[in-house]
């Protein structure tokens, strides 16, 4: 059962007893969200996950079934195609369970990159693939253009059998569903409208996918109901409540950030709760970043604005047990910190159900509506009006490798940065103006497969992380728009984006009607749509495209970055070191200068106060 390791009791958890938010939230009483007109109506239409495992409104018997049938008929591969909360759970499951089962093997697509769009349709033989296709509206893009050329490589193999080896899994009256059911796919399985997609880890969303992975569902479900009868108590020792309050709590204190650490099997649990977390909350200039990808080392002494949730998973290794353990001794414990543990993937039903109530409740502490996405719907916009209008111009082109001629990288920034001429100026402006308690976001519409790609990509967001000892994200284009997009655009202006995409050496082109000619095309247009949103949000933002996503150019780009880190790193080191000669030359002086301005202050006209004479000498003492 739920249990967790608690240093304290943090005073909001008494403020969600006595408004009995718990009760209400498992009731879908929407009146909890009151504050605002809009935030109640969106909780209104939102709040059918409240009680999905003591009243499931799907058939568990007829997934089960279905599930057992697919096995026997020898598919032995499952492709799950999607975008946002229709895969953060089912991939949470699956890769989770990976090490306790070999009953099909799982993948999940849910990037536009034809380099790994081409990576899935090689490994997986359509004879023994089943496709589903995962869209609550049925009309996401990325889900749409991923379904139009995997769909294009397996009837070049299967002819129109194909579509016996296609599932849906949409809200009802959807396109998708209309055209699953008039073309005869394999099976359709309806969504709850009520339940939105970050909310659907117990759902048809994210159940199907678990029963074909082979997880029991009575066992599963079992979980998840003992969680929700704990997590809908109002009471004290409710963990949902704790896990609220001890975000928002810290969030008060100016911990707006926590640290996701876990070792190597829990960490696919992170994505699940990063668009969870940050998607719920991060609006109307508030919300609270979860930062999942962290190095233990950076937070050996308190840096002030973060917390710590911690997760022990089940590990077969010692070594890798031990090595997780020594991670954790280093941390500075005066970060507060939370402890909890997941021993089998049924276990995961209960932390989805704990997670959810918590961040249910967060939006009611913080005063925002935690069911709605706005800012996801105005990178979409952005997005279709490039399509349609052509790509924007970038600020200025460049030969960014001075050794070899590689190509011209575009660079487009925001306004702050009106007047850069070349990239090295561009990213000394965009990472010299991170401060203390900003974040740093690399969003990255690149693979992340193949030689030498992931290390370069990593060793610019290790970088600036290490360099300026702030919160530093690698985000997956393109889903991290429908995950931390949300808070990067409708939270706090405290974030610092790169964002990066390249020419495809080999695109994959769409047919002809498509919303995009091509995979590669449709990932530019994302990039390029979210610095337009993020510029108009006034964010500090620059987007570079490079000319290639080879890993020796993004090992060079690497390279730039680290020049430019250490160019910066040394002008403040000289700063400071002037600073400092000033301060101890005034200081064998006697500082004539502050002398002279107070000496020479005139009385204070009739009628100032003397706290207003006080202020003025302050100011001239500083």
């Amino acid at each position: 059962m739920l249990s967790a390791d608690i240093e304290k009791m943090y005073p909001a958890a008494k403020t969600l007893v006595k408004a009995h938010a718990a009760s209400r939230i498992h009731a879908k009483d929407a009146t909890l969200y009151d504050f605002s007109e809009d935030a109640q109506a969106c909780a209104a239409d939102y709040m059918g996950w409240a009680d999905l495992a003591t009243n499931p409104p799907c058939d568990l018997a007829r997934i089960q079934a279905f599930a057992d049938e697919v096995v026997e008929a020898g598919l032995d591969t499952i492709l799950l195609i999607g975008q946002g909360g229709s895969t953060q759970a089912p991939m949470t499951i699956t890769k989770y369970n990976k090490h306790d089962s070999t009953r099909v093997k799982f993948r999940t697509l849910d990037s536009d990159s034809p380099v790994r769009v081409r990576e899935m349709l090689t490994i997986c033989d359509p004879h023994r693939t089943l496709v589903i296709i995962s869209s609550k509206s049925g009309g996401t893009i990325e889900p749409r253009m991923l379904l139009e050329a995997v769909r294009a490589s397996f009837e070049k193999e299967l002819g129109d059998h194909a579509v016996k080896h296609l599932v849906a899994i949409t809200d009802p009256g959807s396109d998708l569903e209309k055209m699953a059911r008039e073309e005869g796919w394999r099976a359709v399985f309806s969504g709850e409208p009520t339940v939105g997609g970050r909310f659907s880890a117990l759902s048809v969303f994210g159940l199907v996918p678990a029963a074909l992975a082979g997880i029991d569902m009575e066992e599963f479900m079992a979980h998840a109901r003992a969680a929700e009868d704990a997590c809908s108590e109002d009471a004290i020792d409710n963990p949902a409540i704790n896990l609220a309050a001890f975000l928002y709590d810290n969030y008060l204190k100016g911990r707006n950030k926590f640290s996701f650490l876990t070792p190597k099997r829990g960490r696919v649990l992170g994505l699940w709760i990063e668009q969870l977390v940050a998607e719920s909350l991060g609006k109307e200039g508030q919300g609270i970043l979860p930062n999942i990808e962290i190095d233990s080392l950076l937070l050996t002494e308190d840096p002030g604005d973060r917390s710590i949730i911690m997760y022990q998973t089940q590990t077969d290794l010692w070594d890798e047990r031990r090595n997780f353990e020594m991670s954790l001794a280093y941390i500075d414990p005066a970060i507060p910190r939370m402890n909890y543990r997941i021993d089998t993937v049924a276990e995961l039903a209960e932390h989805f159900v704990m997670w959810e109530y918590a961040i249910a409740m967060c939006g009611y502490l913080m005063q925002v509506s935690p069911f709605d996405q706005p800012d996801v719907a105005s990178a979409k916009a952005e997005v279709l009006d490039i399509l349609e209008n052509g790509q924007p111009e970038p600020n200025f082109t460049e030969v960014f490798t001075n050794e070899v001629d590689m190509g011209t990288v575009e660079v487009t920034y925001a306004p702050a940065f009106e007047g850069c001429e070349d990239l090295h100026e561009t990213l000394y402006a965009l990472l010299s103006s991170i401060q203390p308690g900003d974040f740093f976001a690399l969003n990255a519409f690149l693979p992340f497969t193949g030689e030498g790609r992931r290390e370069a990509i990593e060793q610019m967001r290790h970088g600036v992380a290490e360099s300026f000892g702030v919160v530093s994200c690698l985000e997956v284009g393109p889903r991290y728009l429908h995950s931390t997009g949300q808070l990067q655009k409708g939270g706090p202006n405290m974030g610092v984006f790169l964002i990066l995409s390249a020419d495809e050496l080999k695109d994959i082109a769409l047919p002809e009607g498509a919303t995009a000619p091509s995979l590669g095309t449709l990932a530019k247009a994302q990039a390029a749509g979210d610095l337009v949103t993020l510029a108009k949000r006034g964010r500090r933002v620059v987007h570079l495209h490079l000319p290639d996503n080879s890993g020796v150019t993004l090992r060079l780009l690497a390279q730039v970055v680290d020049d430019v880190i250490a160019d910066i790193l040394t002008d403040r080191a000289l700063a400071e070191a002037a600073a400092a000669a000033e301060d101890a030359e005034e200081a064998e002086t006697g500082a004539p200068e502050v002398t002279a301005v107070v000496e020479a202050a005139e009385p204070a006209p009739q009628g100032e106060t003397e706290s207003n004479t006080a202020d003025s000498l302050e100011g001239a003492q500083l």
